[in-house]
């Protein structure tokens, strides 16, 4: 299940990008918790662990990021027991205001592969509603500095 959102936000793009990437704990509702193999973000081959927590399940993730262009954008896959997840974000510079678009993906993996397959598009929706008040966040924390 794929799913992309876009937000504009009134930040200049380095700034936003740091936010997006360094300081997800702070705008994030989902994640709960989030580490760094080494304390910071790297760059490609930086791992990571993220716990999330949604309609109060938590699930442990383990990331890697795959591409990492700074400010421009980064891509990481998390590794979780019932699904991995991709996720693509790409910044715009406009003249003091940042556009983000953000693609992830989600493949389950044994039962939640058939779910996915029978309500994908039930939960699509349900996905896009949740990147929205992602990004929201992300918007109101890079906005406030």
């Amino acid at each position: 299940m794929q799913t992309e959102r876009t937000i504009v936000i009134d930040a200049p793009i380095e700034h936003v990008f740091d936010v997006a990437s360094n300081r997800v704990g702070e705008w994030s509702t989902i994640v709960v918790e989030d580490k760094w193999s080494g304390g910071a973000m790297e760059g490609v081959g930086a791992e990571f662990e993220v716990v999330t927590e949604n309609r109060g399940k938590r699930m442990d993730f383990q990331g890697v990021v795959t591409a990492w262009d700074p400010p421009f954008g980064s891509e990481s896959d998390m590794f979780g027991q019932y699904f991995n997840i991709y996720v693509k974000n790409t910044l715009e510079d406009l003249g003091g205001k940042t556009r983000l678009t953000q693609i992830s993906s989600v493949n389950g993996k044994g039962f939640f592969k058939i779910m996915f397959a029978l309500t994908g598009w039930m939960m699509k929706k349900s996905s896009c509603d949740s990147m929205d008040v992602e990004l929201a966040g992300l918007k109101r924390v890079a906005e406030e500095a």
